[in-house]
């Protein structure tokens, strides 16, 4: 089925037209609460958070743009929701994820420690940029959105996003320099 008849089904109640539709979106919007979260257990409130209100508001989705960049744009906003609601102390790292990448030890690339402290140093660094510009970066490199869906997500125009990643990713390298020295 197409997501018009999938939407469609999916506004009269049809729980499996709803997880169809969202389905297709999944892995992108799961990307973005966790990058603009930190860690699982935030963003699994926020993905949670994210499906509840698109459940919920499907008759506010008017088709003006796609059904992935609308709900990108409910996902940001509850990922961001969680941030705003934690403590400032939490700890970011979390090691207690069984569901994370397993780590192998071989002498093949980074050690296991250089490979969490370049993690940490990418969230530390993340963290320090503008909300406008760390939204952005992740919704192009994570959410995968184009300029376009970006823009319309922020409510700026195209050459605003461009600008946006182009001084979130100089910030970003500034920061990551400034971690490393």
């Amino acid at each position: 089925m197409d997501d018009v008849t999938l939407l469609a089904r999916a506004r009269e109640g049809d729980q499996r037209a709803f997880a169809q539709l969202v389905e297709a979106h999944r892995n992108h919007v799961w990307a973005v609460c966790l990058s603009t979260t930190g860690n699982a257990h935030d963003a699994e409130d926020a993905l949670q958070n994210t499906l509840i209100a698109a459940w919920q508001h499907l008759d506010r989705f008017r088709g003006e743009s796609r059904f992935g960049t609308w709900l990108h744009r409910i996902a940001v906003n509850n990922a961001l929701m969680v941030v705003r609601k934690r403590k400032p102390d939490t700890d970011l790292t979390d090691f207690t994820d069984d569901d994370a990448r397993t780590v192998t030890l071989t002498d093949d690339g980074p050690r296991f420690d250089d490979r969490i402290a370049d993690h940490d140093a990418l969230r530390a660094a993340l963290a320090l940029l503008p909300e406008d510009f760390r939204t952005a970066l992740v919704l192009r490199e994570l959410g995968d959105l184009t300029y376009a869906d970006i823009a319309e997500h922020q409510g700026v125009g195209v050459a605003t996003v461009k600008s946006r990643l182009n001084r979130a990713r100089t910030q970003l390298a500034r920061h990551l320099r400034e971690s490393a020295a």
